[in-house]
């Protein structure tokens, strides 16, 4: 079963298919909420982080391509899994949702059976793939708990104590934007306790030691005037330098 935390999005104008998918996905243990137009699913999102978002191509208020990009350009969203659905189910409609930032495409009809499997699958892929309770993995990243290090590739990365502890907090939340008043607020009591401005100079060590290797791309994203936010998913890039 997954994690009660995980949260899905259905963003689709047909009531009769998102209440019947929305109660199977609610069986297996997801939290679902559902939005019949562009506009509630952007309130939704304001509102309430999800963990994947299930969108509708033809929507009353507008195309879900234009969704697709406009989270794939916002910090907050860039790395939010995202399964595109649609009646229309042509091969160039499958390639155009793929190009514009979709990660999977079902067309309808569907099955649920497969809808959840092809979440399931996006949510590996795109969260942490927790080997036990100490150990994380992020593309070639591990962040090993229980030794208390950091691997690249499978070799130890070079960080301090303090700048681990930093590390565990960033990647506790993957995909979400944690202002440096958050991540001072999970380091307190730390013997190093941060100031705001030490934040910025430790997560530059930390990028360092983490994004050496070529085939994995920058892991820690900044986001102007707001904080870090860890991506989930290896193809994103930087927000700011």
């Amino acid at each position: 079963m997954p994690n009660m935390t995980e949260h899905i999005l259905l963003i689709d104008d047909d009531l009769r298919l998102s209440a019947m998918v929305g109660d199977y996905l609610s069986s297996h243990g997801y939290q679902v909420s559902r939005a019949p137009t562009l506009a509630a699913g952007r309130a939704l999102l304001a509102r309430q982080p999800c963990d994947a978002l299930v969108l509708d191509l033809m929507l009353p208020d507008g195309d879900g391509l234009d969704m697709c990009r406009e989270l794939r350009t916002a910090p907050r969203t860039r790395g939010l899994p995202l399964l595109m659905l649609s009646a229309r189910g042509e091969p160039t409609d499958r390639i155009v949702g793929l190009e514009v930032g979709a990660d999977d495409y079902l067309p309808k009809p569907f099955e649920p059976r497969e809808l959840l499997a092809r979440l399931r699958a996006l949510l590996r892929r795109t969260g942490p793939v927790v080997q036990d309770d100490d150990v994380w993995r992020f593309g070639l990243l591990e962040v090993d708990n229980g030794l208390r290090q950091a691997r690249l590739d499978g070799k130890p990365c070079e960080l301090t104590a303090y700048q681990f502890d930093l590390l565990v907090v960033l990647a506790q939340h993957p995909g979400r934007v944690l202002s440096r008043d958050q991540i001072m607020d999970a380091l307190k009591g730390h013997p190093l306790e941060a100031f705001d401005r030490s934040i910025d100079v430790h997560v530059s060590r930390i990028r360092s030691a983490i994004e050496v290797d070529p085939k994995e791309p920058r892991r820690i994203l900044t986001v102007r005037g707001v904080g870090y936010v860890f991506a989930k998913k290896q193809d994103t890039d930087t927000v700011a330098p």
